[in-house]
């Protein structure tokens, strides 16, 4: 690799202390021994499973950990200057002062890292009041369109004068990272970058960051847990685990011949083609959920267009079998959401007809609409924002059945909170944990057994899994299946990833601008596609990993 290094890190560790008056408590050792190299125009990808350090490591890097931490280094080294060595612990003042218009960040949810009340703009007109500082006032918003330019979002002005809820997905992450480019850095930390993003955009995304990386000589370390995604954009790869690199090498080295067990199974773990587990076709089921005519429009105000009307759904219509599980992709803003948001009894603007059994949801009356609503439950994508962290998980998991007269501390509510936690899997120790002292694996199933608590016919799964490593996202898909099997509960599943929907889904129905183009069997529609947005969904997926070679006796990890 040629050129000067512009991060070296030697013999990381990152501990956190245990809270005071936690007596008998030990320290946590989150990174043990970390060290790595990264050199400019270098994609680095850090994979790992939940709980495996990435975080940490990430908020290291940016200087953001929390109080309790204690981080100690043998050498660190910043674009060339030596920020410690030889001494335990960092000169925190020191980093930040390096850190500062060198080391730049790509959240993973634009919906949590923008304000949502504060213009575009705005956003962008505060990071480089602070990277750029030379930049007088009022040429910052000529440069906030610069950069929204740079990132190819083609109407910048109109981006740079919306608020985020006016924006796409793609076009929300985009910002993103324009503000990251701020102040010219020398490395971006992308974590999870693409995550609740459709194939569509995904790539376009990282297309833009490999653009970014040949023209700027900028190095990307990129935090994932799409192993497709690692393989096909990253340099080289590190493998954390228990907060140990386990691995470390280049991308193709790593994907072909990995040498810990390990790295074995998270690769083990990503679907591909000739072993791809698809549901098995079962047995038509009688109707039980029917979606007829449904029709959602949002009335906007544009500054510069005036009155504008958005059709998030026109004239949907599909049925779900009893017990039955129905799949729905389409790219960002197709109105995946929106319709599952309606079922659910969230938005109640929509017309046409949403019956579940004989009881109307949407256009029946409103003793009718409330008896169905009870029917429903919703998963939501995001377990850290969905989850109240004030509250632990008795109290998480008793409130919806509040909602149907059972008050929290009865035998009942006590009864069927204990039967939830179990069905998916969790100890009955969880039940006084809050959601702060979770994994993201271990919150989806919170998350899931709040969603069969009220033992609802009817369970919204708004992507669920798209934010999990594929390990735990295997383990979740397995859950969600077994209790189908065992609760008879009818499923709509949604999802931009191509390969979790064939997992699942008896039945998978593609939307695109609010209509419903294409519907059929997971496998016909997907090896045979054919509308041509079908057609890009099923092109922009990642090529799949090669089989790795056998694993020698004496392998470990």
């Amino acid at each position: 690799m040629n050129g000067t290094p512009v991060l070296e890190v030697d013999a990381l560790r990152v501990d956190y202390l245990p809270a005071p008056g936690r007596l008998g408590a030990e320290p946590v050792h989150a990174v043990q021994d970390v060290g790595f190299t990264l050199h400019p125009a270098e994609r680095l990808a850090i994979i790992g499973e939940s709980g495996s350090g990435k975080s940490t490591l990430v908020q290291t890097l940016l200087g953001v950990l929390p109080p309790n931490a204690r981080v100690h280094a043998r050498r660190v080294v910043v674009d060339g200057v030596v920020t410690q060595e030889g001494a335990e612990g960092i000169d925190e003042n020191a980093w930040n002062r390096l850190r500062r218009g060198r080391i730049a960040y790509i959240p993973q949810d634009p919906n949590i890292a923008l304000n949502p009340v504060m213009r575009i703009g705005r956003q962008i007109a505060e990071g480089i009041r602070y990277a750029e500082p030379q930049v007088e006032r009022v040429d910052r918003e000529k440069r906030a369109i610069e950069l929204l330019e740079q990132v190819g979002i083609e109407d910048a002005q109109r981006v740079h004068d919306a608020h985020p809820h006016q924006l796409s997905g793609g076009q929300r992450q985009r910002v993103l990272i324009a503000i990251a480019l701020i102040g010219s850095p020398r490395v971006i930390v992308a974590d999870e970058p693409t995550s609740g993003l459709d194939v569509e955009v995904q790539k376009r995304v990282l297309d833009l960051l490999d653009e970014i990386v040949d023209t700027s000589q900028v190095a990307i370390v990129l935090v994932t847990h799409d192993l497709a995604v690692a393989a096909h954009r990253s340099d080289r790869v590190l493998v954390l685990g228990g907060g140990r690199i386990l691995e470390q090498g280049s991308t193709s080295r790593v994907v072909l011949d990995p040498r810990a067990a390990y790295t074995r199974r998270l690769l083990d773990a990503v679907p591909r083609p000739g072993r791809l587990r698809r549901r098995e076709a079962r047995d038509e089921a009688p109707p039980h959920v029917r979606v007829e005519g449904l029709t959602r429009t949002y009335r906007l105000r544009d500054r510069g267009r005036g009155r504008l009307e958005v059709h998030a759904a026109r004239d949907v219509g599909f049925t779900i079998g009893r017990g039955r599980t129905y799949g729905l992709v389409g790219r960002s803003g197709s109105g995946k959401s929106t319709i599952a948001r309606v079922l659910a009894g969230i938005d109640r603007s929509g017309s046409g007809q949403v019956l579940i059994g004989e009881r109307s949801l949407v256009g029946g009356t409103r003793a009718e609409r409330r008896a169905a609503a009870r029917a429903v439950q919703y998963v939501f994508q995001n377990p850290y924002g969905s989850l109240d962290p004030r509250q632990d998980v008795r109290r998480i998991l008793a409130e919806p059945l509040e909602g149907l007269g059972i008050p929290a501390r009865s035998e009942e509510s006590q009864r069927r909170v204990r039967e939830a936690l179990d069905a998916v899997a969790l100890p009955a120790g969880h039940l006084e944990r809050r959601p702060t002292e979770l994994s993201g694996g271990q919150r989806q199933r919170v998350a899931i057994a709040r969603g069969i608590v009220a033992r609802p016919e009817l369970l919204v799964l708004d992507e669920p899994v798209s934010a999990l490593d594929v390990s735990v996202q295997a383990q979740v898909i397995e859950l969600l299946v077994q209790l189908q099997r065992e609760l008879g509960t009818t499923y709509l599943f949604i999802s931009h990833d191509l390969a979790v929907i064939s997992q699942i889904a008896d039945t998978v129905g593609v939307l695109h601008h609010g209509v419903l183009v294409e519907e059929g069997a997971p496998g016909a529609l997907l090896e045979n596609p054919r509308e041509e947005s079908t057609r890009r969904l099923v092109d922009a997926v990642p090529p799949p990993l090669p089989v790795p070679s056998p694993l020698p006796a004496a392998a470990g990890g």
